[in-house]
């Protein structure tokens, strides 16, 4: 079979003004990047508004391994699939980080024969949204060190006379907003700032302070971006967003540093999504990519609005398993879009079930164990309790599920079979195999079918896992207890003193965006298959004030990757012909 960069490089690709008129759009509506991508307008939203809305079916997923379950895969061919049948259907998918490309995880363009096309430019820039956030981003570092320096450096009242100003007594101790890259660059987790050189005399580089780099990707204004419903309230949340705390103890804002404006100024085009295509010359609208261990791990407001108006079915995708990406969908992006899933579809695979029966050693760039791959029905039976709690999972949000067993080439009959009547005995609502990675749009017609039956038959009951009027040390309860199966929760004394502090500046009604690892269920990334019983720790809590959320550390979670000894970025090369090769 081809790789998939050259299956991408192939593809007779439609051009993009073909794909958008298909979805009704004008060219007053886009605005092409090229030939095969192109804005799409957000002021789009007002021609459409009186049209209803179609279905939207929420791609979830087992805990993933180091190799990936086809999640993207599936998401992509699932909308292939549905048009198929007839359907009009449309993805809405994150845009990928340069650093995962680059490391370890390679494209996230899907693969195989269900993929977005060209491959290259959805993995690499795309349309320049991640260098806006990058760069807004970190003007606001550069104001809020350039403020610190002038205001202690001339003394707070005579900075006021000469400036006009108010002093904002900005503590160098309690700056919050670090900056960012779209690298994986472990060097830069920590460094100093303001170091006077080798100059002598007045220290002319700014105050002296530790400071240190998140990956773009991590930063608050790309959750803002993907939780923002208009220009206005992308403007009013970014001026929300929490800098650094004065000498009091109070916030200090991106608008009290007058910052705030210009920031919104350098995103005002990337709040419009990306319009691309799929293999098949169906639309794929791509738009903000906020992890979903560290934020909330979903695609954004404004591409599902746009895609309900234009489709019978809107296919999204949320980020690792149904514990993270999913829960994050159900508890902080439908809060501020107003927009709850019709069904969940389920990625899983025989082999990542067989990886949950703890019988196997698994480590990334470690080639798969035999016993993963032949059949294996011991192993197949220890690990597909995991698969049954993420059912439950799923059907605790009142949303019906239909489980996607990815098929791999090695995977046996008698295992595929035996394993969708185990999804079935679980409680799904549906469940099919997907063979999308080698045929597309046809091989994922049985999933496709399965979702059109659920959501005729058998309607979403929404709800949320937690009330927001709850205080935050509940909510955290409710969802390390309820949401991972913990039997008790240890708050650090820090995270409890500042669930106090944020209590009482007015962000306890706030939902809460679990930091921790995609591994597990649980905190732990050692425990796996459906653990019970465990301590949850809770280590630090912070609040993303713009984007609307609080977010609790749980364990180590790095903002900021590092790359492996064998890097993706050693595959990637220019041919002869100008081609990139080693895309992936």
């Amino acid at each position: 079979m081809k790789s998939d960069i050259e299956i991408s490089r192939s593809a007779r690709l439609l051009p993009i003004t073909d794909v958008a008129a298909q979805l009704g759009l004008e060219h007053q509506d886009i605005e092409p990047y090229g030939h095969y991508k192109a804005k799409v307008r957000i002021d789009s939203l007002n021609k459409l508004q009186d049209r209803p809305d179609g279905k939207l079916v929420l791609v979830s997923a087992i805990t993933p391994t180091p190799f990936g379950e086809g999640k993207t895969v599936n998401t992509i061919g699932l909308t292939m699939g549905l048009s198929m049948l007839g359907r009009k259907a449309i993805s809405c998918i994150r845009q990928p980080s340069m650093g995962p490309v680059f490391g370890i995880k390679g494209g996230a363009a899907g693969g195989g024969y269900a993929q977005v096309v060209p491959m290259e430019d959805f993995n690499l820039h795309l349309t320049g949204d991640i260098h806006a956030i990058t760069s807004a981003h970190n003007l606001a570092s550069a104001a809020l060190d350039s403020r610190l320096y002038h205001e202690e450096r001339e003394g707070y009242e005579a900075f006021e006379q000469r400036s006009g100003l108010t002093a904002l007594k900005i503590d160098k101790n309690r700056i919050v907003w670090k900056r960012v890259v779209d690298h994986n660059d472990r060097a830069m987790r920590t460094i100093t700032v303001g170091q006077p050189g080798n100059t002598t005399g007045e220290n002319m580089n700014g105050v002296p302070r530790e400071e240190g780099f998140d990956i773009t990707v991590a930063s608050e204004l790309m959750a803002i971006l993907a939780l923002t419903d208009s220009i206005q309230d992308m403007r009013r949340r970014i001026g929300k967003a929490i800098l650094a705390y004065d000498l009091d103890g109070k916030p200090v804002t991106a608008e009290d540093l007058k910052v705030a404006g210009a920031m919104t100024a350098i995103m005002k085009d990337a709040i419009n999504p990306t319009l691309m295509q799929n293999l098949e010359g169906g639309a794929c609208l791509i738009h903000a990519g906020p992890f979903a261990n560290i934020a909330h791990g979903n695609s954004s407001i404004l591409a599902d609005r746009l895609a309900l108006k234009m489709g019978d079915y809107v296919v999204t995708e949320a980020g690792f398993g149904s514990d993270m990406g999913l829960e994050k969908f159900c508890n902080i992006k439908a809060h501020y879009s107003g927009k709850t899933p019709d069904v969940a579809v389920l990625v899983c695979s025989l082999r990542g079930l067989k990886s949950h029966s703890g019988l196997f050693d698994l480590k990334p760039g470690k080639p798969l164990d035999k016993g993963m791959i032949e059949p294996n029905q011991e192993a197949l039976e220890k690990g597909v309790c995991n698969l049954q709690w993420h059912i439950n999972n799923v059907k605790r949000y009142g949303l019906p599920v239909v489980v996607a067993v990815n098929r791999f080439p090695d995977d046996t009959k008698e295992e595929l079979n035996w394993l969708l009547e185990q999804a079935r005995e679980f409680g799904a609502t549906g469940a099919a195999i997907s063979d999308t990675f080698r045929f597309g749009g046809e091989g994922a017609m049985a999933v496709a079918s399965e979702v059109e039956q659920a959501c005729s038959t058998q309607p979403a009951q929404f709800q949320r896992l937690y009330p927001l009027d709850t205080g935050l040390q509940d909510k955290i309860t409710t969802l390390a207890t309820k949401g991972y199966g913990a039997a008790t929760v240890n708050f650090s004394e820090q995270a409890a003193q500042q669930i106090a502090e944020l209590e009482a500046q007015g962000y306890g009604n706030l939902p809460v965006c679990m930091a921790k690892t995609p591994l597990s269920i649980s905190h732990d990334p050692m425990l796996k298959g459906a653990p019970v019983g465990f301590d949850f720790p809770v280590r630090e809590v912070r609040v993303s004030a713009g984007a609307g959320f609080v977010y609790i550390l749980c364990g180590q979670i790095m903002t900021m990757p590092g790359l492996g000894s064998k890097p993706g970025y050693m595959n990637i090369d220019i041919d002869d012909n100008g081609h990139i090769t080693g895309l992936s």
